[in-house]
């Protein structure tokens, strides 16, 4: 992808009676595979939370992470499942849209068609493949953050930044380099 940035609006099927002061923002990010980029920081200034999408590569990237917002993580095809600060999947509402997040491997080869038949939420995270992505189908968010680690397959290391506002969920993919 060669553009700065991209930006998707949901129709995350709004909450009733979510104020206008409901504004939560998110870090997404994923394949890390044992390297946080130092423009993380910059990309992530300000979120509430961040979602590790998995194959984090070890507890130092969750450390450094939680110097920016509280992280929740999943673990990845390429993480051991039996570390304690990693999770098989995360499921939260937030600002009244459901959100999901995995890795993508366990559904084989991960497709947005495939992660919406599998997973209800209204946005579905994930991570595996290291190529941003963003799908919106029938209201619903579909996103990779694409790899945050080191470089690989020519691909450019990114995150994303998931704002939810009056319960509609936007995306953005924020470039590292």
């Amino acid at each position: 992808m060669d553009v700065a940035f991209v930006r998707h609006r949901g129709d995350s099927h709004g909450a009733q009676g979510v104020t206008s002061k409901d504004v939560h923002a998110i870090g997404l990010i994923s394949d890390t595979h044992g390297l946080l980029r130092p423009r993380v920081h910059e990309a992530f200034a300000g979120v509430e939370l961040i979602l590790h999408a998995g194959d984090v590569g070890g507890d130092e990237i969750l450390d450094e992470l939680s110097l920016i917002a509280p992280v929740l993580a999943v673990y990845g095809n390429t993480d051991a499942p039996d570390q304690p600060r990693l999770s098989e999947s995360i499921e939260r509402t937030i600002g009244g849209v459901s959100i999901h997040v995995s890795h993508g491997h366990e559904v084989g080869s991960p497709t947005p068609a495939r992660l919406l038949a599998r997973y209800p939420a209204q946005v579905i995270v994930y991570g595996h493949t290291h190529r941003q992505h963003v799908a919106q189908v029938d209201g619903r968010l579909v996103v990779n953050p694409g790899a945050a680690g080191a470089k690989r397959f020519k691909l450019e290391a990114s995150v994303g930044r998931l704002t939810i506002v009056d319960g509609r969920a936007d995306v953005e993919i924020v470039p590292l380099e």
